[in-house]
């Protein structure tokens, strides 16, 4: 969740989900790194899901055919699918984030959000 929204740039969910992270027992400094896009202190077993999970994010919801055959094989169909779940959920809480802060930032003539 992190290195998504480090990519979708949602100040409201890094705050909400590094909230999360930080209850689930991740470091400061973990949660740091992924924010930053830094994913090298993943778990192995999750490390291709998070590096997948970065892409699908930066190609706008439009990963590489590859991409989604390599998480299969990796995790399997249902997995995979249980995973894009996850990213179209994530994807709408940003958006809806950003929007909200855009929105805030227009009425307020520039004053907040943004």
């Amino acid at each position: 969740m992190l290195a998504v929204t480090a990519v979708n740039g949602c100040r409201y969910c890094s705050y909400f989900h590094a909230k999360q992270a930080l209850k689930s027992g991740i470091t400061t400094g973990e949660i740091s790194k992924l924010l930053s896009g830094d994913v090298t202190n993943c778990l192995e077993e999750e490390a291709m899901a998070v590096i997948y999970a970065q892409h699908w994010a930066e190609s706008d919801a439009h990963p590489d055919p590859e991409a989604v055959q390599g998480l299969q094989q990796a995790y399997g169909v249902e997995k995979t699918e249980a995973i894009h779940l996850m990213l179209r959920m994530i994807r709408m809480g940003n958006l809806l984030g950003n929007s909200w802060d855009y929105l805030i930032y227009r009425i307020s003539f520039g004053r907040w959000g943004g």
